[in-house]
């Protein structure tokens, strides 16, 4: 069992390996199960798990399935919830699918455990116009993958549920917006709080956290959990969770199903859910402006894809991110993503701005977007993740001052995770 598996996922070796044992024999299954003399590709993507935009992934891969005699990609589907813990429970019991899109923390946490492979001998240098995000892609010296996708943060909101149809401005606007539109069994706003979210919460967070011109950390990896602007961040976060403005307890598959049907305000959201929110809820129009914080500064998804280093079918994975890379699949991904970006430079197409006027909104925050992580910290992003939620849900809970609770994650994260070795 790898050493950082019970700090991804918070729980014991001992479980952990049960549970890898069995999800690998599953794996194992999906490959024995194949009739067809096909070289078999898992590639899991908790894309796939997701309403609309999974099924359209799903149709994209299956035109390289098409387009291959001996190759077969098939999707697994994890929702983004269980998506980390199931992964990595899979890789520690030496399983696992072949190709996968993780989140950057995770890249990172994987990369430092040697669970995937460089793929210098897959995607050259040079071969293609990367966008700014490739930089992270390499750790050092050696490519570990390339951007699947990214995507910007910004404000979704619905017209019909503000007064005057028009968004807020500063975050004072946005709380008094907030708590006018929670009524009549709708809600003013939405956002992730629960340990069971860990990720997304973390994503949330991070949002609040820049908004108020927090970082997690500087340059050089010194940690500034408890700075004034962290703190300040964390503090308006549990604003609006006492604003009685939120379905507290509900996760992010719900609140959103509640913004297409009609029954949620406003979101800070990501393109990629902007997309989903636009497909499903047709009824429901949506619009996009700036986030309601004092600073432009919002968080950025990045994820990578990668090749697990378990797996026995590289060459065939990595026929397959070859062809992902091709300029005609790159600009087919990019307009099914939505408002998230491919690892190519790749133009928006006058159909998709005038079918979601939004994406300017999205694509303008692009100056301003900052990876979700610590800098300089990167390969311990998960152990950081699951001490700050855990003092957020202290904040947000327990009644804990924000001052506190940061002050008490920057000592544990010092002791427990900066001093290991």
């Amino acid at each position: 069992m790898k050493p950082f598996l019970s700090a991804i996922t918070g729980i014991t070796p001992l479980l952990a390996g049960g549970l890898a044992a069995a999800l690998a024999l599953g794996t194992a299954s999906v490959a024995l199960a194949q009739s067809s003399g096909k070289t078999v590709v898992t590639f899991a993507a908790s894309h796939f798990a997701e309403v609309g935009r999974g099924d359209r992934l799903k149709a994209w891969v299956e035109k390289f399935n098409q387009s291959q005699p001996d190759i077969e990609v098939k999707p697994v589907t994890i929702p983004f919830s269980s998506f980390a813990t199931t992964i990595f429970t899979q890789m520690g019991g030496n399983g696992g699918p072949d190709v996968i899109r993780f989140d950057l923390p995770e890249f990172y946490a994987a990369v430092a455990a040697k669970s995937v492979l460089p793929i210098d001998d897959i995607v050259k240098d040079g071969a293609h116009t990367f966008t700014a995000a490739d930089q992270y892609m390499k750790v050092e010296g050696k490519r570990y993958g390339f951007a699947f996708d990214t995507a910007n943060y910004a404000m979704v909101y619905n017209a019909a549920l503000l007064p005057n149809g028009t968004p807020p401005k500063t975050f004072e606007e946005f709380v008094k917006l907030g708590k006018e539109a929670t009524k009549d069994g709708n809600y003013g706003f939405a956002f992730r709080a629960t340990m069971a979210e860990r990720g997304g919460v973390w994503y949330d967070l991070t949002n609040f956290v820049y908004g108020f011109g927090g970082r997690w950390s500087k340059p050089d990896g010194t940690p500034t959990f408890n700075s004034p602007e962290v703190v300040a961040g964390v503090a308006a976060y549990k604003t609006v969770y006492d604003a009685g403005m939120i379905p507290k307890g509900t996760d992010a598959a719900t609140y959103r199903r509640m913004f297409w049907e009609g029954k949620v305000a406003m979101e800070i959201d990501n393109g990629g859910v902007a997309t989903i929110l636009t497909s499903q809820g047709k009824a429901h129009p949506i619009a996009a402006a700036p986030s309601p914080f004092p600073h432009k500064e919002q968080g950025m998804i990045l994820a990578p894809v990668t090749i697990n280093a378990n797996t026995k079918v590289k060459d065939a994975a990595g026929k397959f991110l070859q062809w992902a890379l091709q300029p005609q699949q790159q600009q087919e991904l990019q307009t099914l993503l939505g408002a998230a970006n491919v690892a190519t430079t790749v133009e928006r197409t006058p159909e998709e701005l005038q079918a979601m006027p939004w994406l300017k909104v999205y694509d303008a925050q692009t100056p301003n977007s900052v990876p979700a992580l610590p800098q300089g910290l990167e390969t311990k992003a998960p152990e950081i993740q699951q001490i700050i939620v855990q003092q957020l849900l202290k904040v947000l809970q327990g009644g804990v001052a924000p001052q506190t609770a940061m002050d008490e994650a920057q000592r544990l994260i010092t002791a427990r995770v900066l001093a290991q070795k």
